[in-house]
């Protein structure tokens, strides 16, 4: 399949999906600086992702998604944080780390991709 817009990216699929989940588990948290630093990190992967596939370079789009995947992990890393002060139950922590490795999984193969490959746009 060949990709023509952002929006045939899988992880970017896959990022968008984190960031409804992400909203919705933090819609009623009243730790601002918390819920909107998860948020941002959620949303970071998903922008990275269409940012980078409109950079005119495997090489650039190749660090987006590079920053994507550390976006990610910072979500994961902070659904950590979430259980450990109560504002996520084990079951919703799990959900978003296994949403999450998904993503990093994808984002990982989709790089490899890129690195052998000539511009896919």
């Amino acid at each position: 399949m060949r990709i023509e817009r952002f929006e045939d990216i899988e992880a970017w699929k896959e990022a968008r999906l984190l960031v409804k989940n992400v909203y919705t588990r933090f819609a009623e948290c009243r730790d601002y600086g918390f819920r909107d630093q998860i948020q941002r990190a959620a949303v970071s992967t998903m922008a990275n992702i269409a940012e980078g596939f409109d950079r005119g370079s495997n090489k650039e789009f190749i660090q987006f998604l590079i920053i994507s995947r550390g976006s990610v992990s910072e979500v994961r890393s902070l659904t950590y944080a979430a259980q450990d002060i109560g504002y996520l139950d084990s079951e919703q922590c799990n959900a978003i780390q296994e949403q999450s490795t998904r993503l990093s999984n994808l984002l990982n193969g989709f790089i490899r991709y890129l690195r052998n490959s000539e511009r896919i746009k």
